[in-house]
């Protein structure tokens, strides 16, 4: 008796991939509802606030001073070597290839633009608001702090806010952004926010940046994703622009195809001036010549051993022989010897 073999997980995943070859309905570009509108001036309020205490030197610098010493890298050296690998997750270069890699197979697999352009656009504008925010503020970090209690605003530095932070937050937050679902939302979300905690969290305990640093970084990173549905129509402009481009592309490929192959056979050779006939031009060895057919494969009627008459032979197939009689032939008559 033979059984079927059951379906692994990985099987029912890609048998599920395969249902969706073309783009789902569900993928509906966010829009600016009122309740993200009201958390995008809540985050843009808080944002402003935490430049505000450290621009005044306020309880939030003084805090920063006692987490730098207290060192948390000192306090728990055992987790250094993972922290060390944990917070490659907040740099721009390696999550960016990995998220890119996702969003990619997804746009293909989906037949839209879509995630590769929003991850774009949301890393244009990180670029864009941190770096303009980090030179413009000019803050030291805690290794390179030359005054106690000072907010070390103005000198130079490019640590304010993370960048780590920021960086996590909009690179893992957009695939949250993009989800097809609500439930995978909601996890993708929480995953992000999870996952920009600790990159937070590891920059602190390595000393590269305050704790400030990491708060406006978390609250930068955030009004990028809030900010994104501002961008979709430029998204669907850029979208329908590339998929119009590669058309007009592919139908110019097409028409030149068409206008290399030619149309008819060979023209036939004009006759030589002359008028003799040309002797034919020598067949080069590399052409492939006709090959002639056997004697025995000749076209034919040809019938089946079985479909045939057999055919007594006339004589006998044995040479002749001098001293040999034929069996046919009665044997002579012996002389009678006696009286």
């Amino acid at each position: 008796m033979r059984t079927e073999r059951k379906p692994t997980r990985l099987d029912r995943v890609f048998a599920r991939l395969d249902r969706e070859p073309e783009r789902p309905e569900l993928l509906d570009a966010p829009e600016m509802s009122r309740h993200r509108l009201v958390l995008f001036a809540s985050t843009l309020a808080f944002y402003v606030a935490i430049v505000w205490a450290v621009v005044i030197t306020s309880w939030l610098v003084r805090l920063d001073w006692q987490v730098m010493f207290f060192r948390p890298y000192q306090q728990w050296p055992q987790i250094h070597a993972f922290v060390d690998y944990y917070v490659v997750l907040g740099q721009r270069g390696p999550t960016a290839v990995m998220v890119a890699s996702w969003l990619g197979w997804r746009s293909w697999r989906q037949h839209t633009l879509r995630p590769l352009l929003a991850l774009g656009v949301s890393l244009l504008l990180l670029n864009i608001t941190v770096g303009a925010a980090k030179y413009g503020m000019g803050r030291l970090g805690p290794h390179y702090a030359t005054t106690i209690g000072a907010n070390e605003m103005w000198l130079g530095g490019d640590i304010f806010p993370s960048g780590h932070t920021a960086n996590a937050v909009v690179t893992w937050g957009i695939l949250a952004y993009l989800a097809a679902t609500h439930r995978a939302r909601r996890w993708l979300s929480a995953l992000s926010a999870v996952t920009s905690l600790g990159v937070g969290m590891s920059t602190v305990y390595l000393g590269t940046h305050w704790l400030s640093d990491v708060v406006l970084g978390w609250a930068a990173g955030l009004l990028i994703l809030l900010a994104l549905p501002w961008f979709e129509p430029l998204i669907a402009r850029a979208e329908a622009w590339i998929l119009g481009l590669r058309d007009r592309w592919s139908a110019s490929r097409g028409r030149d195809r068409t206008a290399r192959r030619p149309v008819g056979g060979p023209a036939p050779a004009a006759p030589p001036a002359s008028g003799r006939p040309e002797a034919p031009a020598c067949e080069p060895v590399a052409t492939a010549r006709t090959a002639r057919p056997p004697v025995y494969l000749a076209a034919g009627p040809h019938t089946t051993r079985s479909d045939r008459t057999p055919v007594t032979p006339a004589a006998s197939r044995r040479p002749p022989h001098a001293d040999r009689h034929p069996r046919s032939s009665a044997p002579a008559a012996r002389p009678v010897s006696g009286g």
